[in-house]
C-alpha cells in the first residue's frame, strides 16, 4: 500500500494537467514519501483525460478517473478519495491555484498526530468579491457548526484515510469535512499555504456557487438536527396540525349548521397531516437507528447540540 494519495479533480484542465504532474513530481522529489496521484476527470470536454492517460503510461504512481459528464467537484473528490490507496489522502485544485511544495508541510502535521491538515489562503490572488464572499461563507459555517475553520474553501488539506473515506459527500459538502470532523473529535490543524494566480484555462467556481454552499449549509445543519431527533423534530408541526384540528372539531359541534362540512373537512385534514408527520418521524427514527450514514450524523449532531451556545474560539 502507498502512503499517500494525492486526489486532483480535473475539469477542461488540459493546459495544466501535466504542470500539476510536474509540479507534485518536484515537490515531492526531495522527501521520503510514498504516493499516488490520482486524478479525477470530471467530464472534461477538452483532451484533459487523454493527457492524463499519456501521463499514466509514463508514471506509474500516476492514476486515473473519469466520469461520463461533469457531476461537480465535490463529486470528483469524493470518488478519488474512495479510490485511494494511501493511509493519507491528500486533495488539492488541479488549476496550480494550490502550491504542491506545501503538500510536506500538511503531512508533517499528519505524522504529528493531527486527523487533519488544512491549508489556509491568507494572501490569495483571487479578485476582491470572491474573496469578501469566501470570507462571510466562512463566518456563517464556524456560526452554524459550531466550530471555526479559517478557510472551508481551500482544497489543499491532508487526511487520515480512516476518518474521510465513507463519509457521504454531496452538493459542495467537501468544504464542510474538516468542520463535521472537528465535531467528532479529530485533532484538527490550519497552516498558512501559498495561493498563486491562475495561469492557464479558467476558473469554474463563479458567483453560481454561492446559493450552492448557502443550501448546503442549511441542508447540513438540517441533517444534523433532523439525524440526532426525528421524533423531536417533528414534534412541534405535529402538535400544531393536531391543536388545529381539535379546534375545527370544536367548531364543527359548536357552530353553526351550514358550516358543518367545511370545519368538519378541515378538521379531518389537519387530523390526517398530524398522522402523516408522525408516521414520517416514526420512519425516520427507525432510518436514524438501522442506517450507518445517518447514525454518524446523529453522533455529530449530539456533539453540536452542547456548542451551538458556546463562543467560537479562535485561533491567532
Amino acid at each position: 500500500m502507498v502512503g499517500v494519495s494525492i486526489v486532483v479533480p480535473l475539469y477542461n484542465e488540459e493546459e495544466n494537467v501535466a504542470r500539476v504532474h510536474t509540479a507534485v513530481v518536484d515537490a515531492l522529489a526531495g522527501h521520503d514519501i510514498d504516493y499516488e496521484l490520482l486524478f479525477v476527470d470530471d467530464g472534461s470536454k477538452d483532451t484533459t483525460y487523454e493527457r492524463a492517460r499519456t501521463i499514466v503510461a509514463q508514471d506509474a504512481r500516476v492514476r486515473v478517473l473519469k466520469f461520463r459528464r461533469n457531476y461537480g467537484q465535490t463529486a470528483a473528490m469524493a470518488a478519488g478519495i474512495d479510490a485511494a490507496r494511501g493511509n493519507v489522502v491528500v486533495t488539492m485544485d488541479g488549476d496550480l491555484q494550490n502550491d504542491p511544495n506545501d503538500i510536506p508541510r500538511l503531512l508533517a502535521l499528519i505524522d504529528a498526530g493531527y486527523d487533519i491538515a488544512i491549508g489556509w489562503r491568507k494572501k490569495r490572488k483571487d479578485g476582491g468579491a470572491r474573496v469578501f464572499v469566501s470570507k462571510v461563507a466562512n463566518k456563517i459555517i464556524a456560526r452554524i457548526m459550531g466550530v471555526e475553520v479559517k478557510d472551508s474553501g481551500c482544497s489543499l488539506k491532508a487526511y487520515k484515510a480512516s476518518l474521510i473515506q465513507g463519509i457521504p459527500m454531496y452538493g459542495e459538502m467537501h468544504r464542510f469535512i474538516p468542520a463535521l470532523s472537528q465535531l467528532a473529535g479529530a485533532r484538527l490543524a490550519q497552516i498558512e499555504v501559498n495561493h498563486r494566480a491562475r495561469q492557464f484555462g479558467e476558473s469554474k467556481y463563479g458567483f453560481s456557487r454561492i446559493y450552492k454552499v448557502a443550501l448546503d449549509i442549511v441542508s447540513i445543519r438540517a441533517l444534523l438536527s433532523y439525524a440526532h431527533s426525528p421524533l423531536g423534530w417533528q414534534a412541534r408541526p405535529t402538535a400544531i396540525s393536531f391543536l388545529i384540528g381539535v379546534l375545527c372539531t370544536i367548531w364543527a359541534i359548536t357552530g353553526p349548521v351550514h358550516s358543518l362540512v367545511i370545519s368538519g373537512g378541515i378538521a379531518m385534514l389537519f387530523f390526517s397531516l398530524s398522522l402523516f408527520l408522525l408516521a414520517w418521524a416514526l420512519i425516520g427514527h427507525l432510518f436514524a437507528v438501522v442506517e450507518p450514514e445517518v447514525s454518524r450524523y446523529a453522533t455529530l449532531s449530539a456533539i453540536l447540540s452542547t456548542r451551538l451556545n458556546q463562543p467560537v474560539l479562535r485561533k491567532s
